[in-house]
């Protein structure tokens, strides 16, 4: 009699552990940027396991930039192989609405008692909100700082405590620093950030925009651009900027070679280890943004791509998880990022800025968010790549001496990729 209840309740133990693995449902996530990702999604999926164990988050490859992410989206449903949740560039999120692609959010948050209350406040609801429909919650905001080498800022004869305010400083300062003959470079301007976030930044800045209000036209050749142009001009001209990629050039400063880095708060957290007592270093506002000018918010969105309604229940949780309060603590803790959500950082961050200064720069920089601009139609991507193309002409020398040719090139060649009116 033993023997048979023995093993009946191996059976039913063996049934029970089967029911329970057949239930789990499995969400696929892709995000980009794996090396500065990876430990901030595998801690936020590991904690939402721990409260959802009847749901496994399964992590795909992460995808190399935010373009390269758009665009195995766009792949990817043609052959209905997309992830069910895929984090995507703010700026980016726009094409994937306009294909019918992203999943609007809507239905979900109606069922949310309480989400404002959760810290979804409107200003982060607006960043992926599109034809009045949310299909975007924002999970990692950075915008633009400086990066100081305090140790090269004091050895060129700068007053640390008056940090440049404009760019005509900064260039100035970069000529000191180079003056020091001890091979260390004045600066670096981060143009070749994805999605041509710092032209967009440069021109946001002094109260710019990229077309105008009813997008039919280029917008940034006018006096705004034209200082834009000239000014990213003499950053080759006169503060002899470096030629460098995106890895190089963070690398390079790390190592203590580079006087003034512009680049995004993102990076900030790794930044300080790879810097260590290298150097002191010191963040401070991105310069020469003049009143009513603004900044382009970086960073990426949570997006719904999944179709099935099981999956689009589970994965609606994660993105719910990873974009709350909870969630975006472990986001400003691994990263440099700022979180959007307002209650994580009147809840669980409270001492965390007291305690790590260099990340107030861009929290002071909170006013002054505005949208990463995505181009409109079937050539968003294209107009991206012929900023850039031109952007580097300039860095290598080749028509640093002529920016506002290389302007004219650059507004027309976009006016021709711009969707024709009407059509």
């Amino acid at each position: 009699m033993q023997h048979k209840l023995l093993g009946l309740m191996v059976a039913a133990g063996l049934s029970l552990a089967t029911t329970t693995a057949w239930a789990q449902t499995v969400i696929e996530v892709q995000y980009p940027y794996a090396h500065l990702f990876d430990k901030t999604q595998e801690t936020i999926a590991r904690e939402f396991e721990k409260d959802n164990p009847d749901i496994k988050v399964k992590f795909r490859g992460a995808y190399e930039n935010y373009e390269d992410g758009s665009q195995k989206v766009l792949k990817e449903a043609i052959t209905k192989r997309m992830p069910d949740i895929s984090f995507q560039g703010l700026n980016r999120v726009r094409i994937l609405v306009e294909r019918g692609i992203a999943q609007p959010l809507e239905p979900f948050i109606a069922k949310e008692a309480g989400f404002r209350k959760d810290g979804y406040n409107k200003a982060m609801l607006d960043i992926g909100t599109y034809g009045g429909k949310v299909y975007g919650l924002p999970f990692a905001v950075s915008l633009p700082i400086a990066y100081y080498n305090m140790d090269l800022v004091k050895k060129a004869g700068w007053d640390p405590e008056n940090l440049p305010k404009t760019w005509d400083e900064v260039i100035l300062l970069a000529k000191k620093i180079e003056g020091l003959d001890n091979g260390a470079h004045g600066m670096f301007f981060g143009w070749n950030i994805t999605g041509n976030w710092f032209w967009q930044a440069l021109n946001l800045s002094r109260g710019g925009s990229m077309l105008t209000t009813d997008e039919s036209k280029v917008a940034f050749g006018g006096d705004t651009g034209k200082w834009a142009m000239k000014t990213f001009a003499r950053f080759t001209t006169e503060a002899d900027m470096p030629n460098l990629g995106i890895k190089d050039a963070s690398q390079v400063f790390a190592s203590g070679k580079v006087g003034m880095f512009f680049w995004s708060t993102s990076i900030l957290a790794r930044m300080t280890e790879w810097v260590g007592d290298k150097f002191v270093l010191k963040t401070g506002p991105y310069p020469g943004v003049k009143v009513g000018g603004g900044l382009p918010a970086g960073g990426n969105a949570a997006v719904l791509l999944a179709k099935d309604p099981k999956q689009q229940e589970a994965a609606w949780k994660y993105i719910k998880f990873a974009t709350s309060g909870r969630g975006a603590a472990v986001v400003a803790r691994t990263t440099g990022y700022m979180p959007p959500n307002k209650k994580a950082n009147e809840v669980y961050l409270k001492d965390f800025y007291a305690a790590n200064p260099n990340h107030m720069a861009a929290v002071k920089e909170l006013p002054l968010l505005r949208n990463w601009y995505a181009f409109p139609g079937k050539n968003g991507l294209k107009i991206t790549d012929v900023i850039y193309n031109d952007m580097q002409s300039i860095v290598t020398g080749e028509r640093a001496k002529e920016p506002l040719k290389v302007l004219e090139g650059m507004v027309r060649d976009t006016q021709k990729l711009l969707p024709k009116q009407g059509s």
